[in-house]
């Protein structure tokens, strides 16, 4: 799960790392208000859970109250990446001598974290890697050791000396100490400025929790109702699984990640996924019953392709809630179903007997060239 920054922001002041003070606005007027009280320059930043803000319009600087009142309406008039915006940060705006990036996340290839330190902030640091790659300095941290023991070397080797090496080193384990603290997948701050006082200050903080950890957070006292917008996908993690909706009319629903994506990619080379859909390793009847009921929902879905994997998971528990909801709803759409692994057999029956075409081999592709078929046969 993503923070908004200004939740991630208050993540940063936990941990001691120093931030500027702001305020929240949801109209132009209350932003009017609050730059008032802040004091003039400002900077105004859309609160959505997603990034590429500034490039969309959803960052503005302001010099005047009737600037802030302008800018404000026009952020929250505006969409970013699809997201409607109903709230904006107001912060001071600061003069800054020197810009850093500073990042924790996980190297799925090494099933690591990963600290990334650069001299270039407030940039996209991806592109910083490519340019400049040398201008990036990053390191695997063992997790067992809780703590980021390489951060000063890192900022030597970034150019830093004397008072600013030891400054970014230490925000530097500060940040990683929230990466653990919090289970996080990412945590950065995008710039860390040294402003022209001489002081190290966060303005912005991205920050990603595993959702799976998210029990063990409870005094993050996170809104979670009005996290999600879309309501499609605000039903899938009520439900507990992972759902996105997509614009196509292809339904799927799979038992892990990895096969989502598959077959997501697999389906979109002839047709168009209406979602991305995983179970998670807690297959039941009543979760599958549940799920066909939300992947169906989708306006415009004309086939379902079922492709799931019978090892921790009863795939035949999950078959039955499949062709229940199939009795109770009277589904005619065309539905194929790769299904192997434990009591596959079983589950093979169960789907066969109620009109799904079940695809025996363990070619992904196989599955969804029949369903393709299958759909040629509508049209």
């Amino acid at each position: 799960m993503r923070l908004y920054e200004f939740e991630g922001i208050e993540l940063l002041r936990r941990e001691g790392i120093a931030v500027l003070d702001y305020a929240l606005a949801n109209t132009p007027e209350e932003a009017r208000e609050k730059a008032q009280d802040i004091g003039l320059p400002v900077v105004l930043k859309a609160q959505v859970l997603t990034g590429g803000r500034s490039l969309a319009g959803g960052v503005e600087a302001a010099e005047s109250l009737d600037e802030v009142q302008k800018a404000a309406s026009r952020i929250l008039a505006s969409t970013i990446k699809g997201l409607p915006v109903h709230r904006m940060l107001v912060a001071p705006r600061v003069k800054r001598a020197r810009e850093f990036y500073l990042g924790i996340t996980v190297d799925d290839y090494y099933g690591s974290p990963l600290a990334v330190l650069s001299t270039e902030g407030g940039v996209s640091i991806e592109g910083v890697a490519r340019v400049h790659p040398e201008m990036v300095i990053s390191r695997h941290v063992p997790a067992i050791k809780g703590i980021l023991p390489d951060a000063q070397q890192m900022a030597g080797e970034a150019g830093l000396h004397g008072e600013e090496l030891v400054q970014v080193a230490t925000i530097l384990r500060s940040l990683y100490s929230i990466f653990g603290k919090y289970d996080a997948l990412v945590a950065e701050i995008n710039p860390l400025v040294r402003t022209s006082e001489g002081n190290y200050v966060a303005l912005d903080a991205k920050i990603e929790i595993d959702d799976s950890s998210l029990y063990r957070h409870t005094d993050l006292n996170l809104d979670m109702e009005n996290r999600i917008s879309n309501p499609l996908e605000k039903k899938g993690r009520e439900i507990g699984v992972s759902y996105l909706e997509l614009d196509g009319d292809i339904a799927i629903i799979a038992s892990g990640a990895g096969l989502g994506m598959a077959s997501m990619d697999i389906v979109s080379r002839s047709m168009r996924p209406a979602n991305f859909l995983e179970t998670g390793g807690a297959i039941t009847e009543d979760l599958l019953y549940k799920v066909m009921d939300l992947v169906l929902q989708k306006e415009g879905v004309r086939g379902l392709f079922i492709n799931v994997y019978g090892g921790i998971n009863p795939i035949h528990e999950g078959a039955r809630g499949i062709v229940r909801y199939m009795r109770d709803h009277d589904v005619t759409i065309p539905i194929v179903a790769k299904a192997l692994g434990n009591h596959q057999e079983e589950t093979w029956e169960i789907f066969r007997q109620h009109g799904v075409q079940v695809v025996t081999d363990v070619s992904t592709e196989k599955g969804v060239e029949q369903l393709a078929r299958l759909m040629e046969k509508q049209e």
